[in-house]
């Protein structure tokens, strides 16, 4: 009952904070999604990275820290406050670690090290920065493309967990996941269309059609997002990614399917918007 308790009061707090961070303005956007992609990338370092010596907590501070400054730039490229040499800092922060790595003697595993900073930068950091572009659009600030993109996500979950724990019989990816089951995903993507439909009523800028196309986006990518990390999760041989939100683990269990979902649903707009 305790742990019942503990994991609705943080999941309350947790949509409290990102509905605001989505909805209220663009600069507090920017300080809950910086924070957001800063938590999860350090924990993502943490899980996959060397901390045992003195240059892999180096490297992991570094990493975060560029990951960050990749985010900000985004955002600050995005809104038009500045053009694209603001992204020139962080060319340096690559091209560091590519060099570094040749003073580096406590190691000889030089490509893992290359392999994991910028599978953090592109796996973690990259989904969140294209938020930024999502939600911009001619460097205005619109709330309705980031929000449905969340919606879309927590509604599949909601929609898949319940018609997969009352129907579901056929395994979507048993190697994987073996709770997901194809009665769950046609159930999530069946509510994330009602969803869709609604937000059609009330944001005009987009036909029916389109929302209808973005939550099949969504949720197909979503999924995908989930699998990809319970794959990272059954080979680093971990339950969950962290302990910073009780009751629901880590950053990267909390938008797993974001970290996959935002980068498909950003091509989705940039073909069809």
């Amino acid at each position: 009952m305790k742990e019942i308790i503990t994991r609705t009061i943080t999941g309350i707090f947790f949509l409290i904070v990102l509905l605001s961070g989505l909805c209220i303005n663009k600069y507090l956007f920017f300080t809950v999604f910086s924070i957001v992609a800063a938590l999860t990338v350090w924990e993502f370092y943490g899980l996959v990275g060397d901390a045992n010596s003195r240059w892999g907590t180096v490297r992991k501070i570094i990493s975060t820290a560029a990951g960050i400054y990749l985010f900000c730039a985004s955002f600050m490229y995005a809104s038009g406050s500045i053009d694209t040499r603001i992204f020139a800092p962080y060319l340096l922060f690559v091209i560091f670690i590519f060099i570094s790595e040749l003073y580096v003697s406590e190691s000889p595993e030089h490509i893992r090290n290359w392999s994991y900073v910028f599978l953090g930068q592109v796996y973690c950091i990259l989904p969140f920065a294209l938020l930024n572009f999502i939600n911009f659009r001619e460097q205005q600030f619109s709330v309705w493309p980031a929000l449905a993109l969340f919606v879309f996500v927590w509604v599949n979950d909601t929609g898949a967990f319940l018609c997969g724990s009352l129907f579901g019989r056929h395994h979507l990816f048993e190697r994987i996941s073996p709770h997901k089951s194809w009665e769950g995903f046609a159930g999530g993507l069946l509510l994330t269309m009602i969803a869709a439909w609604i937000f059609s009523i009330y944001c005009k800028e987009w036909p029916l059609a389109v929302w209808l196309s973005a939550s099949v986006v969504v949720v197909s990518f979503g999924v995908w997002g989930d699998l990809v990390e319970s794959l990272l999760k059954r080979t680093i041989g971990v339950k969950d990614t962290g302990r910073i939100l009780p009751g629901h683990g880590g950053m990267l269990d909390r938008f797993d399917s974001i970290l996959m979902a935002a980068p498909a649903y950003y091509v989705f707009i940039q073909i069809l918007i």
